[in-house]
């Protein structure tokens, strides 16, 4: 799979539900064995979900699916 055919996997998760707002999404190595994919691969789709305003991310603590503005 390309990075960017798993940021669209876990944006159509999001959006499902699966991942809920405030929901930790797995880390890197989790989802790069998730989907059998490199380290780098893996990183580069959570960027894609970064720019798209999907997730937020914080250092030590892991990327989680950003709350809904009010």
């Amino acid at each position: 799979m390309t990075y960017e055919q798993i940021a669209d996997d876990l944006a159509a998760r999001i959006e499902s539900g699966e991942y809920a707002a405030g929901a930790q999404l797995p880390s890197y190595p989790q989802l790069a064995t998730l989907y059998s994919v490199s380290y780098a691969t893996a990183q580069r789709a959570i960027g894609v979900l970064r720019i798209r305003g999907l997730v937020v991310g914080f250092p030590r603590r892991g990327v989680f699916v950003r709350e809904p503005d009010e």
